[in-house]
């Protein structure tokens, strides 16, 4: 389901009420406990948070380097963490707190899958993401870019 809309209202605006709920919830959790250097942008047909080109204009593909991403698919919802995605401690740290509150974690590389808001820890989606300042994401983009052939 993606979405043409260029301002995070319209892609709302868009959604089923029930969907609208979950997201805009999700949305505002990230929001919330984002920290600064970030910025909100719609991108890809989704909600997503990065690095503003203004402040760091090289990456691989010409797009803001990505912490987050919020989107309604077809059959569920989706939090997109690239902040997890490679951060063996991120990540195991993340996926305990799941099992801690009994939650099953429907999880991707990087792609946290549910169709109700409450299969979602709010609280834990808040630290995860508070827990990248820009210089740490951006660090290990540089480390990861370093590692590939072209080093681009």
């Amino acid at each position: 389901m993606r979405s043409d809309a260029s301002l995070v209202e319209e892609y709302l605006d868009e959604l089923p009420d029930n969907r609208r709920e979950a997201i805009s919830t999700i949305r505002d959790v990230v929001n919330e406990h984002l920290p600064e250097g970030y910025e909100e942008s719609m991108g890809y047909g989704m909600i997503g948070w990065g690095i503003p080109l203004d402040v760091y204009p090289d990456t691989y593909n010409g797009q803001p380097l990505a912490l987050a991403g919020l989107a309604s698919q077809k059959r569920h919802m989706a939090l997109y963490l690239m902040s997890v995605y490679g951060d063996a401690e991120l990540e195991a740290w993340f996926r305990a707190q799941y099992a801690e509150r009994g939650l099953r974690l429907d999880m991707g590389k990087s792609c946290v899958r549910f169709t109700r808001l409450e299969q979602v820890p709010l609280d834990v989606i808040g630290e995860v993401v508070r827990r990248v300042p820009p210089a740490e994401l951006i660090a290990r983009y540089e480390a990861a870019r370093a590692s590939t052939r072209t080093g681009r």
